[in-house]
């Protein structure tokens, strides 16, 4: 199912909600990592209006279109974006972080309709991105499977291998977003690990 073309002004507005509820959500809970949600949130609003079919009457059918938030210490954005989308019930967002949510800090799979996986050992979201591709083939399913990377995780070896073996199965059905905000855990990106020109690397490994 295609999306109608969003309009840029709306797209604008709902990331601005978004932001605002995960601001309240920090300061609610005390959680750390607002500025991964915070730097995302554009990214994941593209794909909920733009790419992938988000109805929330079909959430959990196994024709869904899927994202995989990779970047699994950003998990508040993707709550807030699901409550936005109308996925989850906003009042949700309320309990983030709190005993017995089921908007945990580190994401849980299946613990609310829209998280596809456990995230929080960076580095695994594309190839689960890819399993889940690979498999919508096979079976001969039209989904389409969007996985959101962090800058950060692209250290790890694990992308590089999932980038490989998608380039190499062809998998037209998967679209890998990388959140180049330009921090690490310790200090900036291309400090840490030299990323750039990160472009140009996933173009070698045959990416478009």
């Amino acid at each position: 199912m295609e999306q109608s073309a969003p309009n840029l002004n709306d797209l604008a507005e709902r990331s601005r909600r978004i932001r605002a509820r995960l601001v309240q959500m920090s300061h609610a809970s005390g959680a750390p990592h607002l500025g991964s949600s915070l730097s995302c949130v554009d990214i994941l609003v593209a794909a909920y209006w733009g790419v992938v079919a988000a109805d929330p009457i079909i959430a959990g059918d196994a024709q869904r279109d899927r994202v995989i938030l990779s970047k699994g210490h950003a998990a508040p954005a993707l709550y807030a974006t699901l409550a936005e989308r109308g996925i989850i019930d906003a009042s949700l967002l309320q309990t983030f972080g709190k005993s017995g949510s089921h908007l945990p800090e580190q994401m849980s799979p299946g613990c609310v309709a829209g998280v596809e996986a456990a995230t929080g050992s960076l580095g695994h979201g594309l190839s689960l991105g890819a399993g889940m591709a690979l498999a919508g083939r096979i079976q001969e399913r039209p989904y389409r499977v969007v996985a959101v990377l962090s800058d950060g995780e692209c250290n790890e070896g694990s992308v590089w291998e999932a980038a490989m073996f998608s380039a190499a199965q062809r998998l037209s059905n998967l679209l890998a977003v990388i959140d180049y905000n330009g921090w690490q855990a310790t200090g900036r990106s291309d400090e840490i690990l030299a990323l750039a020109p990160l472009k140009s690397k996933w173009e070698a490994f045959g990416w478009n």
